[in-house]
């Protein structure tokens, strides 16, 4: 239970706390339960003050919200925050007994990446010994218990709730993709940061961001975030950052905490030479501060090499020996939906990957190119009622790259399908793509993926981009059944047939 004091003492109120008691602590009406603080968010969509009433008659205590003068009218007693998101996560954090200061959390964030590196992470630590919770994109893992994972960064009462698992289950270390939404919405306050790892930056998010810079400077609070050592067990933990020292960004992220800063990539101090990039992975040498072994991925693409890199710098700041974070890269066989081969008997290749950017969508083409000696079809599309200024440009390196575009729909949510493919199809044509020659649009994304397998020849690659691990499609406003690896081998038995 949390007291006025506590309340008081974690965020900072010097006044206006009433004398209440608090069992939890939540942004959802729907969960509050007897002895609840329930946290009103003002939202793009809803505000929560709207569902007070029905907080209360579920058992809410009080209020915390970020209205100066909210009238005499009030149900329970409300309490004034100017930042009531952030301080839903302090206090959970603070019910749950802050286990994440008794853990070391690694954070990683950039636009690509974030997932495979997180993977490769707690590869490396488990085969240093050390169980490692991964909390990201593809679910949250917990001592090998899979969740699934509604947002790539959950909600802070989400977040603390994972977090005392993990401490119950004995976890020492935790991999957590931070998503630059969650930076911005303070999902991750109460969270003690050990390391942060930043792996790119390009266009995404701009609906939310607004532009580049603002995108930015959500991805530099989780450097931001990072701590001094946090002792446990009467030792500590290291504190560190790791920044990809190829990316344009790059200084403005080390010179956050440049004494503690280790870079990766070309010009970095954990570097891949030799480099050879095979059909399935790509061997090197790692060169790090820490000594220099031969290392192998199973991961396709120089895309994934940086992302080895990441995890390697990441795993030597913990003090892992270079023999170890090499065996860690190894150990990883595949990463559901990144660059994920469906084989059906077929004399082609068709690969499933999550590539939702022009950055991502170029590091898919460039990998496939670098295994395909025939033609690479590409199947493509772009949510609805997001960032609409990547969709020409997605469309562009979909020309620059693949032989041939099949433009279709991802994600259309409540935008008119017609008219996202009408944005990718600018970029398609400014490359130099011929409609119903280089590429075509079909809107249905199972045809559009039949369609691409039945055009495919002996020695040619399908990719097949944008959802990777997704099992589902946004509709107008409904989720329905849809998976593009199903839909693949759907596709691939009835030509084999």
């Amino acid at each position: 239970m949390l007291t006025r004091d506590d309340i008081a003492r974690v965020l900072g109120l010097k006044g206006n706390v009433p004398d209440i008691s608090v069992a939890a602590v939540t942004e959802d009406s729907r969960r509050v339960v007897p002895d609840t603080l329930f946290v009103a968010v003002r939202g793009t969509a809803t505000d929560g003050h709207a569902y007070i009433q029905q907080a209360v008659e579920a058992g809410a205590v009080a209020v915390l919200g970020d209205k100066q003068n909210i009238g005499t009218d009030m149900p329970c007693p409300y309490i004034c925050h100017e930042n009531p998101r952030r301080a839903a996560a302090l206090l959970a954090h603070e019910l749950a007994a802050n286990p994440s200061r008794e853990m070391c959390v690694v954070g990683i964030t950039g636009t690509n990446g974030k997932t495979s590196t997180a993977f490769l992470v707690q590869q490396i630590l488990r085969q240093s010994g050390n169980e490692c919770a991964r909390f990201g994109t593809l679910g949250y893992d917990v001592g090998g218990v899979q969740l699934e994972a509604p947002h790539t960064t959950p909600f802070g009462e989400d977040l603390a709730n994972l977090f005392a698992k993990a401490k119950q289950a004995n976890v020492r270390y935790v991999a957590l993709e931070v998503s630059s939404h969650a930076l911005a919405q303070d999902r991750v306050a109460g969270i003690a940061f050990n390391g942060g790892a930043f792996t790119n930056l390009s266009q995404d998010h701009l609906d939310f961001h607004e532009d580049m810079e603002t995108y930015l400077q959500a991805k530099l609070k989780l450097f931001e975030l990072v701590r001094e050592e946090h002792a446990r067990d009467g030792g500590t933990w290291p504190c560190f950052t790791v920044v990809n020292q190829e990316d344009p960004c790059a200084g403005r992220f080390a010179s956050v905490l440049p004494d503690q800063c280790i870079r990766y990539g070309e010009g970095g101090q954990v570097l891949a030479t030799g480099l050879r990039l095979l059909a399935d992975g790509a061997q090197f040498v790692l060169e790090t501060p820490w000594g220099s072994c031969d290392a192998r991925i199973h991961l396709v693409g120089r895309h994934n090499v940086q992302n080895a890199l990441c995890a390697a710098a990441i795993g030597g700041a913990l003090g892992l020996p270079v023999e170890t974070l090499a065996a860690g890269l190894e150990s990883l066989p595949s990463v559901p939906g990144r660059f994920e081969a469906v084989h059906a008997g077929q004399d082609f290749q068709v690969i499933v990957d999550y590539a939702h950017t022009d950055d991502g969508l170029r590091n898919a083409l460039q990998a496939a190119r670098a295994v395909c000696d025939g033609r690479i079809l590409c199947v493509f599309g772009c949510g609805g009622d997001r960032d609409t200024g990547k969709r020409p440009k997605m469309g562009a390196v979909a020309a620059e790259l693949a032989d041939y575009v099949v433009a279709t729909s991802d994600n259309p949510r409540t935008e008119d399908p017609c008219r996202i493919l009408l944005d990718v199809e600018v970029g398609l044509q400014r490359g130099g793509k011929r409609k119903n020659e280089d590429y075509v649009v079909i809107e249905s994304r199972r045809e559009a993926i039949f369609h691409a397998i039945e055009q495919a020849q002996p020695g040619d690659l399908v990719l097949i981009a944008g959802k990777g691990h997704e099992n589902y499609q946004i509709l107008g406003t409904e989720r329905i059944h849809f998976d593009d690896k199903e839909q693949a081998l759907e596709a691939l038995a009835e030509r084999i047939q």
